[in-house]
């Protein structure tokens, strides 16, 4: 019951004209960033941060929210138009969807994608509101060992899920820790590794470090690397479905919402793996296997989307209740936290119960306004691609200037923030994985005092860890994500090569 009235408390906040405009606002860019490609949810929630500071806390996440699952509903409509995924999710999308539109059933594709979405990021939305607290609650019960045994978990899952190797993603980690301890010591109160730099005393902004990776990183990558685009426009037809699409839809909607939810609430989460096996599944179960690769399944359509709304929601269990966030946005979403001074975690629904239950019925109201701005307008959304990249990347660049020297008024901010730029720029050039770096410099310094804190606990014996059951048990979780993959490449190399 209780439950209840703090969801209603929720709905009465979130449903006030100046929060609906936030909403509003966050789900028209986060659709906007999903239409264009290269500019995803973690780019866009990078630039805003530095200005969303003047703004008061709870408008600031109901935004940042609507332009996470926002980008999810926009990145459907140009890979089903035009076979450009917007967003890494939406790639299996551009597979089946674009078929369907070259054969003339664009209309379709488009509304069994919104509808999947709507109905996926609802579910998810009613599971996040039944399960949070709940696990908010348990880990309450969580000590020094427990923490840092969960960040540990958060960084070798983040480093080796997000990237295209293990080791690249560790040396990002790395990069982040070790731009994480610049600054004042927290337990003795000294300064350290500032080179003398007064103006590093104070350590280095995540927000800062954010945009220059993401905003100013992409920008450079983009005008130096990228060809001018060529794009084939399908037809537009009528979004009516078919009682046949219905009848193959709704099935996949629930099964795309069933695979997608639990990716999204642990650690090692992304939306890609549950899109491929969201469409695995669909095409095993299908009656009409002749049409996935050839004239577009509907099912290839209506899973996969499912699957990639449901993730990104389920993202905001272990945001909210444990402070880590399982993908790239989400980790900007919790450096948006501590801007505001806010500590995501097992007390944040004590701490800061407004914002948090305004926050989940946000996500309801979101996903409505979404729909509604997916369907009818998909023909405005198609001309964003209209705005020239020359323009688009020097407005990135300009924005994310004003954005980041609008902090602390500081002329070294900025040459930082280029300095990052370049460093994103040869990360990207290189295949080293950027969030990794945010996710490094956002926990470690708070995985630094739980280890303080756990050794004292221990008395110095580094034994305190495998003490407890549950510590232990999470570290051996830690292990196996870093030695599992690399022992079933080598079985599958070795079988490669006896049948060879």
């Amino acid at each position: 019951m209780e439950l209840w009235q703090q969801l209603l408390h929720g709905f009465a906040t979130a449903a006030t004209p100046i929060n609906l405009v936030w909403a509003f606002v966050g789900c028209l860019i986060g659709t906007a960033v999903g239409v264009l490609p290269g500019i995803g949810p973690a780019l866009a929630v990078a630039m805003l941060l530095p200005i969303t500071t003047h703004v008061e806390a709870t408008a600031s996440m109901i935004m940042f929210a609507g332009i996470y699952y926002g980008a999810m509903y926009g990145g459907s409509t140009t890979s089903i138009l035009l076979n450009t995924p917007g967003e890494t999710g939406t790639m299996v999308t551009a597979m089946e969807g674009n078929l369907m539109a070259k054969h003339g059933r664009a209309g379709a594709a488009l509304a069994t994608a919104a509808l999947g979405s709507f109905v996926a990021g609802t579910v998810a939305t009613a599971l996040v509101t039944l399960f949070a607290p709940g696990i908010a609650e348990y880990a309450l019960r969580f000590g020094p060992p427990e923490y840092f045994a969960l960040m540990m978990l958060a960084f070798v899952t983040v480093s080796a899920v997000l990237g295209q190797s293990t080791l690249r993603g560790l040396t990002s980690l790395f990069l982040g820790l070790a731009l994480g301890l610049v600054g004042i010591d927290q337990i003795t109160g000294s300064a350290r590794y500032t080179l003398g730099v007064p103006e590093l005393v104070d350590g280095i902004e995540v927000v800062l470090v954010a945009v220059g990776l993401f905003a100013v990183g992409e920008a450079m990558y983009g005008v130096l690397y990228e060809g001018r685009p060529s794009e084939t426009r399908n037809r537009m037809s009528s979004i009516w479905m078919t009682r046949s699409d219905w009848r193959r839809s709704i099935p996949a909607w629930l099964r795309g919402t069933g695979l997608g939810f639990p990716f999204g609430t642990i650690p090692a989460g992304g939306t890609e793996i549950p899109t491929f096996l969201s469409y695995a599944l669909e095409k095993r179960l299908s009656r009409h296997k002749e049409e996935f690769g050839t004239v577009g399944a509907i099912e290839g359509v209506a899973g996969p989307e499912a699957a990639n709304n449901a993730t990104v929601t389920a993202a905001m269990v272990p945001l909210l209740t444990l402070g880590i966030p399982t993908s790239t946005t989400a980790a900007i979403i919790l450096s948006a936290f501590q801007n505001y001074g806010i500590q995501p975690g097992p007390t944040l629904f004590q701490t800061s119960a407004t914002l948090v239950w305004a926050l989940i019925a946000s996500l309801y109201i979101g996903n409505v306004m979404l729909l509604v701005l997916n369907l009818p307008l998909v023909g405005l959304w198609v001309k964003l691609l209209n705005i020239p990249r020359p323009q688009l990347y020097a407005g990135i660049l300009v924005f994310a200037a004003l954005g980041v020297y609008g902090m602390r008024q500081s002329a070294f901010d900025l040459f930082l923030l280029f300095a990052i730029g370049l460093l994103g720029l040869a990360m990207r050039r290189f295949d080293f994985p950027t969030a990794p770096v945010i996710v490094g410099m956002i926990l470690g310094p708070m995985a630094e005092a739980q280890m303080r804190n756990a050794l004292s606990i221990g008395e110095g014996r580094w034994s305190v860890f495998f003490e407890r059951p549950l510590a232990a048990t999470i570290l051996v979780v830690c292990l196996v994500v870093l030695v599992l993959p690399r022992v079933l490449r080598g079985r599958a190399r070795s079988a490669l090569q006896a049948a060879g």
